[in-house]
């Protein structure tokens, strides 16, 4: 077998991609996460992955410096391009994260994102709960009132129950975790295995627990407050994950 066969058949493009240097770097970091080319190995050499890709060399040094920055190879100097171990990998690239997603049949990166999530926004509702001035207030209540007549709509449900949390997140000013939490929301938001099941139930029940942490913000409870952020994103999650409660969302 030469190298070019080791690394696997072009893949099929419906159409010439914008970018081929985004276009490799996808497909290169796909192979890596579902193991083609496991963590230890070294990458195939520059003409195997120009063959198969049917790319210059030019773009294939671009995509593996990409995949450098992703952590998800160590590129030294005459000793080639190996791919790192998944605790070397940039878990907040929208690539990375989405390749892992669809690996982990799990559902462990998942049940991280909604740790990271709860503990990140419990301690905002925490702050939003003591700083957030009456006129916001107002509107995290005004979210709740409409997602309650929105409980048949889920498409625009989801919608205001983003602006809910996302309006929490700014009232505490910490720019950084509210980058954090966005970053993964963005990514698994069109995720059918993260968003589950859209019934009214559910819509139902998930803003009863909007509604309590609204309640606890009002009343400056700021330890109400980020208890029940916690309880409502760990309730919200079990029911749409269906797959009983793992340990990892335990406390």
């Amino acid at each position: 077998m030469n190298a070019a066969q080791d690394v696997g058949a072009s893949p099929p493009w419906v159409r010439r991609p914008v970018s081929l240097v985004d276009a490799v770097t996808v497909e290169l970091v796909d192979r890596i996460v579902r193991g083609v080319h496991p963590a230890g190995s070294p990458l195939p050499p520059e003409p195997a992955l120009c063959q198969a890709f049917s790319v210059s060399r030019p773009v294939i040094r671009e995509a593996v410096k990409m995949l450098q920055e992703k952590g998800l190879v160590q590129v030294r100097q005459g000793s080639g391009t190996t791919v790192t171990s998944s605790a070397m990998w940039n878990m907040l690239d929208q690539h990375v994260l989405a390749a892992s997603i669809a690996e982990d049949v799990t559902l462990g990166v998942l049940d991280d994102v909604v740790v990271t999530r709860r503990l990140l926004e419990s301690d905002m509702a925490h702050v939003a709960a003591q700083l957030a001035p009456p006129e916001v207030v107002a509107r995290l209540g005004s979210h709740v009132d409409q997602m309650d007549s929105l409980v048949d709509d889920p498409s625009s449900y989801q919608e205001i129950d983003r602006a809910f949390h996302d309006l929490i997140m700014q009232s505490s000013s910490n720019r950084i975790a509210r980058a954090v939490v966005r970053a993964l929301e963005s990514q698994v938001i069109h995720t059918s295995r993260y968003m589950g099941r859209t019934e009214r139930a559910l819509c139902v029940a998930s803003n009863r627990g909007h509604r309590q942490i609204y309640e606890r913000i009002a009343a400056h409870d700021a330890t109400g407050a980020a208890e029940a952020m916690f309880t409502h994103i760990t309730e919200a999650w079990l029911v749409r994950r269906e797959a009983g409660s793992p340990g990892r969302l335990e406390r």
